[in-house]
């Protein structure tokens, strides 16, 4: 029996310390994380089609892109168009997050207990 891989999140986080303290505890959780530190780059990954990403974490508060506008350009493909968002802010943004197509919003700071059940509500149980 083959074990299938873990679902992959891409999270968007510009501070270091906080971008590599959640990519542990997601880690741990089971998921493999790829991190961006500016919403630039991270556009330039989701917008390649064939790069798979189970799920997309977006710190609004970021370089370049804010994680709304990212939402925003995200939710015009059509290959990211189904794709999970969890748009994360210092700042009170649910009413445009969901206006945006953000799936779920948590507010800083990140409650990691609230990040980690927020991801297994969004991505399906792993197969066994």
């Amino acid at each position: 029996m083959t074990i299938p891989p873990p679902p992959v999140i891409l999270y968007l986080e510009d501070k270091d310390m906080l971008r590599q303290t959640v990519r542990d505890v997601l880690l741990f959780a089971g998921w493999y994380v790829k991190t961006s530190s500016s919403g630039s780059y991270t556009w330039v990954m989701v917008d390649r089609p064939h790069e798979h990403y189970d799920l997309l974490l977006f710190d609004n508060e970021s370089h370049g892109f804010t994680g709304l506008e990212l939402t925003r350009r995200v939710r015009r493909l059509p290959y990211r168009k189904e794709t999970p968002i969890i748009l994360i802010s210092f700042y009170d943004l649910a009413e445009e997050a969901r206006e945006a197509g953000a799936n779920a919003f948590l507010r800083k700071p990140n409650n990691l207990i609230e990040l980690v059940d927020t991801i297994r509500r969004l991505l399906p149980a792993p197969a066994k």
